[in-house]
C-alpha cells in the first residue's frame, strides 16, 4: 500500500468519525435509502430560504454516506468499522460569488438556518471576489433517479461472511508459501438526494467495493523480503464481483491471470505467494531502454497520474496545486494542437462507463454525465471542466465531474474515468509480445513520483518479465521506468484491442484542502512502448 493512499484510507475510516453527523455502526443495522418525498420537502425548504436571503442559486446535497473497511493479517482480525454519515450541504451563489455551509440538523429549522448561513459566506466572499460565477446553462431534471446496477448490496452481506473470506485468503496464501498475508475489504454506499433552484430533483444510490491484500515472503537464511500486492481492480460493483466462479479471466503471457468483471481472491492470492517467492531469487533488472509491455493493471496509474490530473482544468489553470501541483498542458496547447501522444493515442473522459468507479446518472451538480474526448488521434483536444469553468473552453455544456466525498464537503472538479481506447485492428497480448526483441512487461501498480507539473514521472510495477526475441523468457526485479509525458505517449507504438480491455483505478483518490477523496477508474487493453528508459530501483545495504 502507497503512503498516500494509507493516509487517505486512515481518514475515510477513521477521521469520518469525528464529523458532526457520523456515528458507528453495525453492518446488519443498515436501512434502505430514505424517503424520497421527505427528502424533496426538507431540499425545497433549503432552497426557499436561500432565494429569499438574496441568492440568485442554490443547490442543495442530502447524503447518507456508509463506508465499510475490515482488515485482517494471517488468522487475525485487526479491525472492522462501519459509519453511517448523513446531513445537508447547501451551496449558493449571491452577489456573484459562491457560499456554502452544512449542517447534521435535518430539520426544517436546520436546514434553513443552513442556508442562510451559506448567503452569508457568499455576501463576505463576494467583498474579495476578481469577478462573477458564470455558469453554464442547465436544464432542470424533476423526479429522476439512477442506481449503481448491482445483484448484491456488499453492505447487507453480514460482517463474519466477508471476514471468513479474507481470514480464508490469508490461510490459503500461507499454506501457498508466504510468510505473511494481509487482506482487506473496503464497501462504500453513497446515498445522494440532489435539488437546485434549476428545478433538478435527483435521486442516487451508488456502490462502490475493493478487496486488495499484500503477501509477503521472507528468506529466513539471508533476511531478505519480497512482496506481491493482489492483481483486482475496486469497481462499481456489488459483492458480485467477489463470485469466484463467475470469476471473468485472462491467461496473460508468463503465466499472470487477469480480471476483469469478477474477481478470484483466493486464486490471486495463491499466485501472489508463488510469485512473490520467485522474486527472491530474481536476478535484477539490467538498466537500458527497453520497448514496455504495460498490462492495464499498470497503466491505469500511470494514466491517472500523467493523463487524467494533468488534464482536469482547475489544475491547467493554477486553481488547484494540491497532490503534486499544477500541469504542463495550458490553455495554449490546446489551442497549438498539441501533440500529446502517437496517432494510435485516443483518451476519453467517461462517467458513464459500467461497472467503473466514477459511474454515476448525474454529478454533484446535477449535470447528466457523459462522455467526451481529451486526446484524439494523439492530439490534445479538450480538459475537464465544471459548471463555472467550462466557459473557460469556449463550451455552454457542463462536462459533468463535480463531486464532494461528502454531505458535509462542498463539491469541486473531480477527475471523470479517463480511458486509454483499445487498439482498432485485431491484436493480442502474444501478437504484441512477438514483435518485441529486448523488452520488459510489466504487471500491477507499484510506487511512483511525478513533479510538480505533472511531466517527468516515475513508475514501478508488482511483476517483471524479460521478453527476449518475440518470447517472455524470465521474471527480473528491482525496475522502474523514468518517462517525459509527452515523449512517452508519442513512444506508443501498439495498443491491443477491445478484448483485452480492463479497467484498473483509484479507490482513495486524493485532492484540495481541506482533502477529499474520490474513486475514479482508468481503462486500456496492453499497450507497447516503444525505446523506454529502465533504472534498477535496488539499494545497496552493504
Amino acid at each position: 500500500m502507497q503512503r498516500r493512499d494509507f493516509l487517505t484510507l486512515g481518514g475515510l475510516a477513521f477521521a469520518g468519525l469525528a464529523l458532526p453527523g457520523t456515528r458507528v455502526i453495525a453492518a446488519e443495522a443498515l436501512l434502505e435509502p430514505g424517503d424520497v418525498a421527505k427528502k424533496k420537502r426538507l431540499a425545497d425548504t433549503a432552497l426557499t430560504a436561500a432565494t429569499a436571503a438574496g441568492a440568485t442559486y442554490c443547490d442543495v446535497r442530502i447524503g447518507r454516506y456508509l463506508r465499510q473497511s475490515l482488515i485482517t493479517r494471517e488468522d487475525k482480525v485487526q479491525n472492522v468499522v462501519n459509519t453511517e454519515s448523513s446531513g445537508v450541504g447547501v451551496r449558493v451563489i449571491a452577489q456573484g460569488a459562491w457560499g456554502f455551509a452544512a449542517t447534521n440538523d435535518a430539520t426544517p429549522d436546520g436546514v434553513a438556518a443552513t442556508a442562510r448561513q451559506a448567503v452569508a459566506i457568499a455576501r463576505a466572499n463576494a467583498r474579495i471576489q476578481g469577478k462573477p460565477v458564470q455558469l453554464a446553462p442547465l436544464k432542470g431534471v424533476s423526479e429522476v433517479s439512477w442506481r449503481t446496477p448491482i445483484v448484491k448490496n456488499a453492505m447487507a452481506v453480514p460482517v463474519k461472511e466477508k471476514v471468513d473470506l479474507l481470514l480464508d485468503a490469508n490461510a490459503t496464501a500461507l499454506a501457498a508459501g508466504a510468510s505473511f498475508a494481509a487482506s482487506r475489504m473496503f464497501v462504500i454506499n453513497e446515498q445522494k438526494y440532489f435539488a437546485s433552484t434549476d428545478g433538478s430533483y435527483i435521486d442516487q444510490d451508488v456502490h462502490r467495493i475493493w478487496v486488495p491484500f499484500t503477501v509477503t515472503v521472507v528468506d529466513k537464511a539471508s533476511g531478505r523480503f519480497k512482496t506481491r500486492d493482489g492483481l483486482s481492480a475496486p469497481m462499481g460493483m456489488g459483492y458480485e464481483y467477489l463470485d469466484a466462479n463467475a470469476a471473468d479471466k485472462f491467461m496473460l503471457p508468463g503465466g499472470v491471470v487477469a480480471y476483469g468483471a469478477s474477481y478470484d481472491l483466493r486464486e490471486d492470492i495463491i499466485a501472489a505467494a508463488k510469485q512473490a517467492r520467485a522474486k527472491l531469487t530474481a536476478p535484477s533488472v539490467k538498466p537500458g531502454k527497453y520497448d514496455l509491455v504495460l498490462d492495464p493493471s499498470n497503466l491505469f496509474l500511470t494514466i491517472h497520474e500523467n493523463v487524467g490530473h494533468p488534464l482536469e482544468l482547475d489544475r491547467v489553470l493554477g486553481y488547484e496545486a494540491n497532490y503534486a501541483g499544477t500541469s504542463f498542458a495550458t490553455l495554449d496547447k490546446r489551442e497549438q494542437r498539441f501533440q500529446w501522444g502517437s496517432p494510435i493515442v485516443n483518451f476519453t473522459a467517461d462517467k458513464t462507463e459500467p461497472r467503473s468507479l466514477g459511474a454515476v446518472g448525474y454529478d454533484d451538480e446535477g449535470v447528466k454525465t457523459r462522455r467526451w474526448d481529451l486526446v484524439k488521434d494523439g492530439v490534445l483536444v479538450n480538459y475537464q471542466a465544471t459548471r463555472d469553468e467550462v466557459h473557460i473552453l469556449g463550451e455552454d455544456a457542463s462536462h459533468g465531474c463535480s463531486y464532494a466525498d461528502s454531505w458535509s464537503s462542498v463539491q469541486f472538479q473531480r477527475m471523470a474515468n479517463v480511458s486509454l481506447a483499445p487498439g482498432k485492428a485485431p491484436l493480442t497480448v502474444a501478437g504484441m509480445v512477438k514483435d518485441v526483441e529486448n523488452g520488459l512487461y510489466i504487471h500491477g501498480r507499484g510506487s511512483y513520483s511525478i513533479d510538480q507539473q505533472r511531466y517527468n514521472a516515475q513508475f514501478g510495477g508488482q511483476l517483471y518479465f524479460e521478453i527476449r526475441n518475440g518470447q517472455v523468457t524470465r521474471q527480473v526485479e528491482d525496475a522502474a521506468y523514468q518517462i517525459r509525458t509527452p515523449e512517452f505517449w508519442n513512444a506508443c507504438t501498439a495498443i491491443c484491442d477491445a478484448r483485452d480491455f480492463r479497467l484498473g483505478g483509484s479507490f482513495f483518490d486524493g485532492k484540495g484542502q481541506p482533502s477529499q477523496v474520490s474513486a475514479v477508474s482508468h481503462g486500456s487493453a496492453t499497450t507497447r512502448f516503444n525505446g523506454i528508459n529502465i533504472i534498477n530501483t535496488a539499494r545497496s545495504l552493504g
